[in-house]
């Protein structure tokens, strides 16, 4: 249990474990039992990236629902029949949040009858083992593991094996699904998964997979890492024309998106995980325009999203062009517009059009100008005193242009700046220590005219003596006595003798 919980802490990010721990608040609110599971427990224990968050609740989700929007979340796509939820949580985290159900079939192939049931269950009634895992997000039992079909099994043997020889004649959507896995993972199938799907290749139930069920798998796949990897998997097995009759033998743009992939590394080389799925989507079908809007809209795709991946490329040379002009000549207008764009819209533009201008404000703001952004010295504004507030974040923009004009690089000058742009001057030192300073100043000048004396008289050249001046020059002490004249002292007076003392204070007469 600790260890399901210690992954839990270390492997979400700030923002999807504020989500996960407001999502346990609601649940204690309503009485609730609530877990996480499918796709985000299996990403958890097997190392994948956690693209999202799934939540089971055994009973109804609508006013977790509800809360949640109150506190900035919007809801994708809403199912009143399944109950189920797909959501944007606060902080842009992608997740759903589903009631417990499970599914009965009056017969293989039929439409199932729902149940509204336990969250054990539900696990039983789901598509791969893989996914049938769960964690306890419940005071009593918070941490706890649930795999009622194994699937952690499955997961160290790097298999996929659905859960019923009727899963694919049940949902033969799940014969995509399963190709995805498997390349999304490096799976493989389970030897009997693998014999049930080719029985149903065989069979013709590819041809059954209603559009509605393939748009929603074309959707997901665009949000996958490896989308041309899923897409050749399916190319292989002629499911392609599953999605669109023309797409297997025109085939995506397969180029399109490897030039994508390497767009994507270097924004989440610099921490940036976006959505993606438009941008893929376009290049999936990009080979059938100008058939493409007839395309989605077979596919049931919603017309919002359809309508971001008809207007992507013109939304992209807009961005183009305003990275080319003069408006964005300056560092701080080209991270004004490059940070307002949308992810997906610049990761496209990076991929379709080659321009070296372009690519170098994208590349400034990627390596240097968000950096920067993200480390701008708000501790040490603090510690001056400056509060919280409109004023605060007010003096942290000002420097953060400052810091793009190129100043601000070292930690005195940092310090000298934020005092500056918050008003806040030096107190004055003390007199005694301005005279101990000019008293040092001074000593310390006079000791250097000295040495520069001393310097210059080292440098002189001294005097060469002749012979004229040698022989004239007194050779010893005894010489120079006797050429130097004699001056007589003159005598002093002598005292008058007197048998009287002399009065006090009086000096005596001179002779």
């Amino acid at each position: 249990m600790p260890d399901y919980m210690y992954l839990l802490e270390s492997r979400l990010s700030p923002e999807q474990r504020a989500v996960l721990l407001r999502v346990q608040e609601l649940a204690r609110a309503q009485d609730s039992n609530v877990y996480l599971t499918g796709g985000a427990v299996r990403d958890l224990i097997s190392g994948m990236p956690l693209r999202d968050l799934d939540f089971t609740i055994e009973g109804n989700p609508v006013r977790m629902v509800r809360e949640l929007e109150k506190g900035g979340a919007r809801v994708v796509l809403e199912d009143e029949r399944l109950r189920h939820y797909e959501l944007i949580f606060a902080g842009e985290v992608d997740g759903s949040i589903a009631a417990a159900r499970d599914e009965f079939y009056a017969r293989p192939g039929a439409k199932p009858e729902l149940r509204w049931s336990t969250v054990m269950e539900d696990l039983r009634r789901r598509d791969f083992s893989i996914n049938a895992v769960a964690i306890s997000l419940n005071p009593a039992s918070r941490g706890l593991l649930l795999d009622p079909t194994n699937g952690l099994a499955d997961l160290e043997r790097r298999e996929v094996r659905v859960l019923s020889i009727h899963a694919f004649t049940n949902q033969p959507i799940r014969l995509l699904r399963a190709l995805r896995f498997c390349a999304r993972m490096g799976f493989k199938m389970e030897q009997r998964t693998q014999e049930w799907f080719d029985l149903a290749i065989e069979r013709g139930l590819h041809e059954t997979i209603e559009k509605k069920a393939a748009g929603r798998e074309v959707m997901d796949v665009g949000r996958e890492d490896a989308a041309a990897a899923i897409l050749k998997l399916w190319e292989s097995h002629k499911l392609l024309e599953i999605v669109h009759p023309k797409l297997q033998r025109r085939r995506p743009d397969y180029d399109g998106l490897s030039k994508l992939a390497k767009s994507k590394e270097g924004f989440m080389a610099a921490g940036i995980r976006g959505r993606y799925k438009i941008p893929t989507v376009f290049y999936i079908f990009r080979r059938l325009e100008p058939r493409m809007a007839a395309a989605l809209k077979s596919l049931e795709i919603p017309a919002a999203e359809a309508a971001r991946v008809l207007h992507l490329p013109q939304e992209a040379k807009k961005l183009l062009q305003l990275l080319r002009g003069g408006k964005t000549k300056t560092a701080r207008h080209a991270y004004d517009v490059i940070s307002a764009a949308p992810t997906d819209i610049l990761v496209f533009m990076t991929a379709e059009f080659r321009n070296p201008k372009a690519a170098g404000k994208i590349r400034n703001y990627l390596q240097k100008w968000r950096p920067t952004r993200l480390n701008l010295p708000a501790a040490e504004l603090e510690s001056l005193g400056v509060a919280h507030g409109p004023k605060f974040d007010k003096i942290l923009e000002q420097f953060f242009d400052l810091q793009l004009r190129g100043r601000g690089k070292t930690p005195p000058e940092v310090t000298k700046l934020l005092k500056q742009l918050a008003g806040i001057k030096d107190e004055p030192k003390p007199k005694e220590e301005k005279k101990k300073k000019r008293g040092k100043a001074l000593e310390s000048a006079g000791t250097s005219r000295a040495a520069k004396r001393e310097s210059q008289a080292a440098k002189e050249p001294a005097p060469v003596a002749t012979p004229a001046a040698d022989s004239a020059a007194p050779k010893t002490v005894a010489h120079q006595a006797k050429a130097a004249p004699q001056k007589h002292a003159r005598p002093r007076p002598a005292r008058k003798a007197s048998g009287k003392a002399s009065a006090p204070g009086k000096k005596s007469a001179r002779r």
